[in-house]
């Protein structure tokens, strides 16, 4: 072999090496009941779905996880497209799906390094801030119900914080209403925790009306699990919502600062 080939088949392996790495290093993350895919992270960051399908294979392994526990492992093809009506939304399929199983994880690290505990919802402390949140919203006698609650250190710092979910369309059960929604309803997930010495308390995702809007699908907020996605030590919170005609899931950021979704799938009519 000359010197010129030689450095030709070099630079090739080079090629393949580094293209084998950089898949190696992007962790697909997958909706386990729905086999929606939601993108990937690499080195902490987020990767958008229709990028990361790019570069995940064909027999993918995945590490289940619902809300309290791992729950071992499935396998999935390659993303594709749902077709219509959400032609734009791909998704996976599986070769199980693990009972409870919530969310997918192709990663080296344990996306539960910490398990959220589900409290009373009867807690008065709790009622009463859902209520002063609502009221500072516009709705002035807030008739709250409170579907969960979870205690969990996100940060890793050993300091927990509270997730709340509170939902009240005053139906039975709490579906999303088909037509306008009662003055006062609202469907929230609430983060209260200690920032500066101070108890704050911030919206994760929700909507509330003070008046009825007949021009909104309105949502039921819940919250799915809570992870940790991009490897960092910090945990994620993954809501789900829905509405009549279809439903989304979002990964969120919860940093002291801001609040920021950082990955999403949907489809609906």
């Amino acid at each position: 072999m000359n010197v010129k080939t030689a450095a030709g088949v070099l630079a090739l392996f080079a090629v393949f090496n580094v293209a084998a790495v950089s898949a190696a290093e992007l962790h697909p993350i997958i909706e386990i009941d729905t086999g929606y895919f939601f993108g990937a992270t690499k080195n902490g960051k987020w990767i958008e779905a229709e990028r990361a399908a790019k570069s995940v294979g064909n027999e993918t392994t995945y590490q289940v996880y619902s809300l309290t526990k791992d729950l071992g492992q499935v396998t999935a093809a390659k993303p594709t497209s749902v077709e219509e009506p959400c032609p734009e939304t791909l998704n996976v399929s599986l070769s199980s799906k693990p009972k409870d199983g919530l969310v997918g994880l192709a990663a080296p690290w344990n996306a539960l390094p910490r398990k959220p505990v589900i409290s009373d919802t009867t807690q008065v402390v709790y009622s009463d801030a859902v209520r002063d949140f609502l009221k500072a919203r516009g709705i002035p006698d807030p008739k709250v119900r409170i579907k969960r609650i979870l205690r969990i250190d996100l940060e890793g710092d050993g300091e927990e914080e509270v997730l709340i979910n509170a939902t009240n369309y005053f139906t039975e059960p709490d579906e999303p209403p088909m037509d306008a929604p009662r003055s006062g309803s609202h469907s929230i997930i609430m983060l209260r925790r200690v920032v500066a010495g101070k108890v704050q308390t911030q919206l994760v995702a929700g909507e509330a009306y003070p008046k009825p809007d007949a021009s909104v699908a309105t949502n039921v907020y819940k919250i799915a699990a809570v992870l940790d996605l991009n490897g960092d030590g910090k945990l994620e919170v993954i809501v789900h919502s829905f509405y009549y005609e279809g439903g989304q899931t979002t990964i969120y950021r919860c940093d002291p600062e801001r609040i920021k979704a950082a990955l999403s799938v949907e489809c609906g009519a």
